[in-house]
């Protein structure tokens, strides 16, 4: 594993070189105890003299030794213990291990690496030991000796350090906080994983709808690829896989299983998973801009929990936001680059850089409406980052910290592959504005959803702590569901506090300030300074893609993202303090056993993740097919048809996935709706006549959804004359048009 944070050259070779088994020139560099960051914990020993241990590395007369469970191997003279006082400062120790806040984990990487090398040694001295006792063996008394040491072979050996190897891995910093993400995910997100193949979160529509935008890309992908944006739904419309925000990026998750029940599966599974990926994506960036353990739980859960997120269940596209801060943790770390120490070139590493443009070219496929503001974020990033090193470097650095080819390559063929995937993500949709002059977004539409100021402070229903409360004031917005945009009052409390006391530096502390400002104001829309035009009507009107995102307000993803991290250096620097209190009061220097302190630091955590829990009810149960659709001869048409009506069908579709006339998106093509009115009429000469022009075979009437509704005539009205047929099955009635 490779360190994300707080870790110097040295203990990222050591951490490498652990994991690959090989000696660590890093790790075996005399460590002074005034810089260790654990606090020494085992004995060494020295040929005369007492050494210092740090993290299990030790030196004695020059040379350094390997340990195994802070132990060195040494001649056996003098030894020191490490819990007694360095002669050094005990506060640079008790800060510094502040919730194991400056470093990432990985020195104990590097410590278990060289107890590797330990065990060899130990290998080869029991081998000894065992020499000497057969050249006694003619002592009787040696039948009394306590028994041998056992020397395992080179399996023996080979199976000991895959163990080993196996242990680090799963007591790594990122392992736990990837499993503590998902088990956390599972417990925020109950009931979803209860009932996974009957049930969905939140409504039966928009959730159908995505289900089957998985199942499409899946079945697609693995069959005719070429045919990825001709969707089976909206026939005959082409482009159809671009009338919405296609979730793409989760088609190998499309790939396992076939059905209506399958994709119902893969969606539950999906719907934990961005959860897990949002807390896991900002736990990381955080961790990799400095601040402390403590404080980058606190911002993976106000990133993934956020309460306006709960109002947002539904909608698959929106949460899935966890690519965003991943992409700019790993960009960050490849560069070298962190709040807390600023640019160390030392530190670059090339293949962080690519992966994280990958990163962010998988999230700009789930779709352009949380993916277009990403990717001009990712574009203004590039280009002050640019302009800031390139002024330092002449004016500011005393010494040249230089940025190299391989760096530059890395960006050139990332920001190239990045930019490839959203070229390739932008044609199909730039044909559906070319073909369906309606699906553009007009100002009118931006400004019936654009929130108001207010809507910051007000809580979707869905919310198990707020929602209630806040029920009269979400009766005064004019569209609820994307204007009640609470990001949590805790988090608003720490991230005001974050202004103050930070573990961020004071500019860096203002320029956070600043991009919460000045991205509330581009999610107010319309409501901004001067109706929007001094923000995000600027952008409409300017910026290509803008034209196309219907709300505002989904920018409440940067605006959590920044209080997020507000909030996470005001937490590190009070977990640094706590260690800092616990120190004076035992006048010790080992901060990590700060106790009740520490647990005290937790309190914010806590705070955060209660405002993000939901209203627990059970899941909707997910109406089941009416007919097998793959036995049907296609193109066909189901009624009654609408909207919301179509979403359920398209999921009900993935059992074969035949073309129809039915679909649901995020706007409604003239043609469809011109197709719906005439068809309330089915079945008569003119629709029958218009359904051969299309050459639809099939119609499906569900009587139970039609009764009482528009398309009630189609049930039992006489067909005599119109050269069709009428057959029933159950609770269906089937039209079979003839060519």
């Amino acid at each position: 594993m490779v360190a994300w944070a707080g870790e110097g050259d040295d203990s990222d070779a050591a951490a490498t070189d652990a994991e690959a088994g090989k000696p660590s020139d890093a790790g075996e560099k005399t460590v002074d105890a005034k810089s260790n960051t654990h606090g020494a914990t085992g004995k060494d020993t020295a040929e005369g003299k007492s050494a210092s241990a740090a993290d299990g590395k030790s030196a004695s007369d020059g040379k350094s030794t390997r340990a195994t469970d802070g132990k060195s191997a040494s001649d056996g003279k003098s030894t020191s213990t490490a819990d007694s006082k360095s002669a050094s400062d005990a506060d640079s120790n008790s800060k510094s291990a502040a919730d194991g806040d400056s470093g990432t984990g990985d020195d104990e990487d590097a410590k278990t690496g060289d107890g590797e090398g330990a065990e060899d040694a130990k290998d080869g001295d029991a081998s000894a030991k065992d020499g000497e006792k057969n050249k006694d063996d003619g002592d009787p008394f040696s039948a009394f000796a306590p028994e041998p040491e056992f020397v395992p072979g080179r399996v023996g050996r080979i199976g000991r350090r895959s163990g080993s190897a196996l242990a680090r891995f799963f007591a790594h910093e990122w392992t736990l906080a990837a499993i503590g993400s998902i088990i956390l995910a599972i417990a925020m997100t109950w009931p979803a994983i209860k009932h996974p193949a009957t049930t969905i979160p939140q409504d039966i529509w928009d959730p159908t709808l995505q289900a089957w935008q998985m199942a499409w890309a899946g079945h697609i992908l693995t069959t005719d690829p070429l045919q990825l944006w001709h969707a089976n739904a909206f026939y005959p419309d082409q482009y159809s896989y671009a009338f919405s925000d296609t979730l793409l990026g989760y088609a190998p998750a499309g790939m396992i299983g076939t059905g209506p029940e399958a994709a119902v599966v893969r969606y539950n599974f999906v719907f934990i998973f961005i959860f897990a990926f949002a807390f896991f994506g900002a736990y990381a960036l955080v961790r990799q801009l400095g601040a402390g353990r403590t404080g980058a739980a606190v911002a993976g859960a106000a990133f993934a929990y956020a309460p306006w997120r709960l109002g947002q269940a539904g909608h698959l596209h929106v949460l899935s936001i966890g690519g965003i801060a991943l992409s700019l943790a790993m960009l960050a770390r490849g560069h070298g680059f962190s709040l807390k120490n600023g640019y160390e070139p030392e530190k670059r590493r090339w293949g962080w850089v690519v992966g994280g443009w990958l990163v962010a070219a998988w999230q700009i496929s789930l779709g352009f409406g949380i993916g277009i503001p990403f990717a001009y974020a990712l574009l203004f990033a590039v280009l002050a980052s640019a302009i800031t090193w390139g002024y330092r470097q002449v004016f500011r650095w005393k010494e040249r910290r230089p940025f190299g080819w391989k760096l530059l390559a890395a960006n050139l063929g990332g920001g190239l592959a990045f930019a490839g995937v959203s070229a390739m993500m932008a044609y199909p949709y730039l044909q559906v504005l070319k073909q369906h002059k309606e699906a553009k977004r007009s100002a009118e539409i931006i400004s019936l959803f654009s929130p108001p100021l207010k809507g910051f402070f007000i809580s979707p229903p869905e919310s198990a702590l707020w929602g209630d409360a806040y029920a009269n004031a979400r009766s005064t917005l004019g569209w609820a569901p994307e204007m009640a945009l609470l990001p949590g009052f805790f988090l608003y409390g720490l991230a005001f506090a974050g202004l103050f006391v930070s573990v961020w530096k004071l500019q860096h502390r203002v320029l956070l300030g600043v991009g919460v400002v000045l991205t509330a104001m581009l999610a107010m829309g319309s409501n901004g300074p001067g109706h929007g035009d001094f923000g995000y009507m600027a952008l409409y009107r300017v910026l290509p893609g803008f034209e196309g995102i219907r709300t505002s307000g989904r920018l409440m993803v940067w605006v959590t993202l920044f209080l997020a991290l507000l909030a996470a250096g005001a937490v590190s620097a009070f977990a640094d303090r706590a260690v800092e209190l616990f120190a004076d009061q035992t006048q010790s220097d080992v901060g990590n056993r700060a106790g009740v302190w520490r647990l005290i630091t937790l309190i914010p955590l806590v705070l955060v993740l209660a405002e993000g829990v939901h209203k627990w009810q059970p899941n909707p149960e997910v109406p089941p097919a009416p007919v097998a659709m793959s036995t049907l001869e296609a193109p066909l048409m189901v009624l009654p048809t609408g909207e919301l009506q179509d979403m359920n069908t398209m999921l009900w579709s993935t059992d074969g996935l035949p073309k129809m006339v039915n679909g649901g998106s995020g706007f409604t093509p003239d043609d469809q709706q011109i197709l719906r009115l005439n068809m309330q009429q089915f079945p008569d000469e003119a629709t029958v006549a218009q359904l051969r022009e299309l050459k639809v075979r099939t119609v499906v009437v569900l009587r139970d959804r039609a009764q009482g509704t528009e398309y009630a005539k189609a049930i039992d009205a006489p067909i005599d004359g119109l050269g069709i047929t009428r057959t029933e099955q159950g609770d269906v009635i089937l039209y079979k048009i003839d060519g």
